[in-house]
């Protein structure tokens, strides 16, 4: 699946460089920066970054985190079980991530009703189902308009590119929108273009430029109050001190990590997306959005799944391990997640369809619990038996681990107020 967006690009973000000039007028017309109280949570925050890892197309939890092994095979399918350290049982397609089952929690009984690709990845994006009326701010998004930048790094980051529509910035202003990299960490000559100064521009001349904008500016804002002169101002500071801060231009450089570390992740699209993840969150970024492969798998899901999962396998066990060591992981959560579920029966094409009714999302550190599976489906994995959780529970717990009251009211056009999220709870149970 492949949705349209209107992400901030990397050109687009940092415009403000080329030819030497701060010329990202006409862009910033269209951008209001919207004010926002901070957090508004009643709690402290236990995370204060989030890495999403979403695998769009809907992976399969029967092989993955809810396997049946004593379900007859058209519904358990051809792959094994394997133990856990915690004595848990997962798939077999995940033994490196059984290994550190202790650093994680898995939530078996998530369920909502959106069996289309399109509607539900919106509710596990935004935390609300699709609506006519108004398109909802992605997580990202929100982090981005409640809390703003860290380390004059952008406070939400997308890898590759802005994976869908739903990952935008909805009725908030499109400041709030993720920079996209545009360009994959695995490729063998990555680089995050216009990070740097034009050539033959040199910085002295930059900040001349820049003060002399400066200057006009308080010019104007002086004759107009209004917020699009204040979103200008603060969106052109945000891509100078981009672009002048070695300490946030090296954090998209990947190339500066031991290659020993990069083999562990793993060569590849989800190692190489993973491990950029971490050096961002550790930088400063507050959420880093990140998608691996393709999860629907109408036909032949075996050999689909041997072919993708490794990488998958590796790259996780190598971040949430990663992040441990390097002492992120408290205060770092990391999410994956995927639109819904596949059907408990195999199909005559040896595949499995859609099927939002039961499946399941992998949650590490940022608060929660390690070594807990939470909840539980019938012996088929076709109903949520215990503990439900929904699409708005998940993104509520998930904005109480970083202080974020869910149910704090956001301005919508029109001035409408909309709660961050309608009706979620947190799911206790999962916290530390």
């Amino acid at each position: 699946m492949k949705c349209s967006g209107n992400p901030i690009s990397r050109r687009g973000f940092l415009t403000v460089g080329a030819v030497g000039g701060l010329n990202l007028a006409t862009l910033l017309q269209r951008r209001e920066l919207q004010a926002g109280q901070p957090g508004g949570g009643s709690s402290p925050a236990k995370a204060d970054s989030v890495i999403h890892i979403f695998l769009p197309g809907g992976i399969a939890h029967q092989e993955t985190f809810d396997p049946k092994p004593y379900a007859p095979i058209e519904f358990r399918g051809e792959f094994g079980t394997v133990k856990t350290n915690t004595g848990e049982v997962i798939c077999d397609t995940l033994p490196r991530v059984a290994k550190i089952a202790d650093k994680y929690a898995v939530i078996r009984s998530m369920t909502h009703g959106e069996a289309a690709h399109e509607r539900g990845t919106h509710n596990m994006f935004t935390g609300y189902q699709p609506s006519p009326a108004l398109m909802y701010p992605s997580f990202g998004s929100v982090i981005s308009h409640e809390y703003g930048p860290r380390e004059n790094l952008p406070p939400y980051v997308c890898i590759p590119n802005q994976p869908n529509v739903y990952a935008g910035s909805g009725y908030l202003s499109s400041s709030f929108s993720p920079f996209s990299l545009g360009a994959d960490p695995a490729s063998e000559n990555f680089t995050v273009r216009d990070l740097s100064m034009p050539r033959g521009v040199e910085e002295e001349r930059f900040a001349r430029r820049r003060s002399a904008l400066e200057a006009v500016n308080h010019y104007f804002a002086k004759k107009d109050k209004s917020d699009s002169v204040q979103a200008m101002n603060t969106f052109y500071d945000r891509a100078y001190n981009l672009i002048s801060s070695q300490k946030a231009r090296e954090a998209f450089d990947i190339s500066q990590e031991d290659n020993g570390l990069r083999d562990r992740y793993g060569r590849n699209q989800a190692g190489q997306r993973m491990l950029m993840a971490r050096r961002l969150v550790e930088s400063g970024v507050r959420m880093v959005t990140l998608t691996y492969g393709g999860w629907d798998h109408h036909a032949n899901i075996t050999p689909s799944m041997k072919r993708l999962m490794p990488a998958l396998d590796q790259g996780v066990a190598a971040l949430i391990s990663d992040l441990d060591s390097r002492g992120l992981l408290e205060r770092t959560l990391v999410m994956v997640t995927s639109e819904f579920g596949r059907t408990p029966r195999i199909n005559p094409d040896a595949g499995r369809d859609h099927w939002p009714r039961a499946f399941s999302v992998m949650l590490a550190g940022g608060g929660t619990k390690g070594g807990l599976f939470y909840g539980m489906t019938n012996p088929t994995a076709s109903d949520v038996e215990e503990g439900p959780v929904s699409h708005a529970d998940l993104a509520t717990t998930m904005y109480h681990l970083l202080g974020i009251d869910a149910e704090k009211e956001l301005m919508s056009p029109g001035d409408r107020p909309v709660e961050i999220v309608d009706g979620g709870k947190v799911v206790e149970p999962l916290l530390v």
